[in-house]
């Protein structure tokens, strides 16, 4: 069996397949904006679809069914300037199989507060890396790209480092842009697009990047075949949390991961050992703090 699950995901990394990488369910909230007649974020949904969907991201071609499945949820809470400029947040939900299951584990689940674009029914969505055109395409670039590098990086230890890197160059240009729009700067705040790849990048807090590889390849996908082991792999990865936190309690890269992996952990250490559920418990109380009571519900 281990065999056979080494050679399917060597077939799902390097294989030449066909077809686009991503397949994101985009939606638009725009209940609270006055005005704007509504088949502009009709329209505004598909243009994001289509740009994400039909653009080759990577060098990898996937078959439809291979293809990475992503939620992004925009909520626009102001419209201006004759209604072809926005603002609101965006919902990055990233999910991805498990092997020998039809379950989906999130790999990423995150809140980017600053968005600012500007759209017009029908526009070209034009988009060339190292290049900066307008917010909106970057935005998505730099988010197809940190979905592509997560999602790698779970299959493949530190497979994702050449989208993170492509995503960086996404910041990079839009900090050079005429225009300085929020979330791309370092010294706006802890909290923000530039950070999160900047610490993805940096080997300082490279634990996090080894959580999602072994949490996800040698435990999760493994517990189809060996429950007990693909348990006892997971417990061992959650010590890389304990490894940023003891660096930097209140580093953004961690609390999304907390917040993505967190009911899932729960869920895993329900039908676990005494002694996996005190293991677990002795982590993750240290490294997520205000959820504490949360964790503690696997000993009831």
């Amino acid at each position: 069996m281990k065999k056979i699950v080494v050679i399917f995901f060597a077939l799902y990394l390097f294989t030449p397949l066909s077809g686009q990488e991503l397949l994101v369910d985009v939606q638009i909230q725009h209940q609270q904006i006055q005005g704007v007649d509504a088949s502009v974020f009709d329209e505004m949904q598909k243009s994001i679809s289509d740009f994400l969907i039909n653009r080759k991201w990577t060098d990898i071609n996937f078959q439809i069914e291979e293809r990475i499945h992503a939620t992004m949820v925009f909520t626009f809470n102001n419209a201006k300037q004759g209604g072809d400029k926005f603002s609101g947040q965006l919902n990055v939900v990233l999910q991805r199989p498990v092997f020998g299951t039809d379950y989906n584990s999130v790999l990423l689940n995150l809140v980017d507060k600053d968005i600012d674009i500007s759209y017009m029914p029908f526009q070209t969505m034009n988009y060339s890396d190292n290049t900066f055109t307008d917010n909106l395409t970057s935005l998505l670039a730099y988010y197809a790209y940190l979905m592509i590098g997560v999602e790698m990086d779970s299959f493949s230890l530190y497979g994702g480092a050449p989208y993170y890197e492509k995503a960086l160059a996404v910041t990079q240009s839009a900090q050079n842009a005429t225009y300085q729009y929020k979330g791309w700067q370092a010294m706006e705040g802890p909290k923000n697009r530039y950070h999160l790849i900047e610490t993805l990048l940096n080997s300082s807090y490279q634990p996090i990047r080894d959580f999602l590889y072994s949490y996800h390849r040698l435990g999760l996908d493994m517990m189809a075949d060996n429950l007990d082991r693909g348990r006892q792999t997971i417990t061992a990865s959650l010590e890389d949390f304990k490894k940023v936190f003891d660096k930097r309690p209140s580093l953004y890269l961690l609390q999304v991961m907390l917040e993505t992996k967190r009911q899932e952990i729960i869920n895993i250490y329900s039908e676990a050992t005494p002694a996996e559920k005190v293991a677990m418990l002795n982590i993750m109380k240290e490294v997520d703090p205000p959820y504490g009571s949360r964790y503690e519900q696997v000993m009831k």
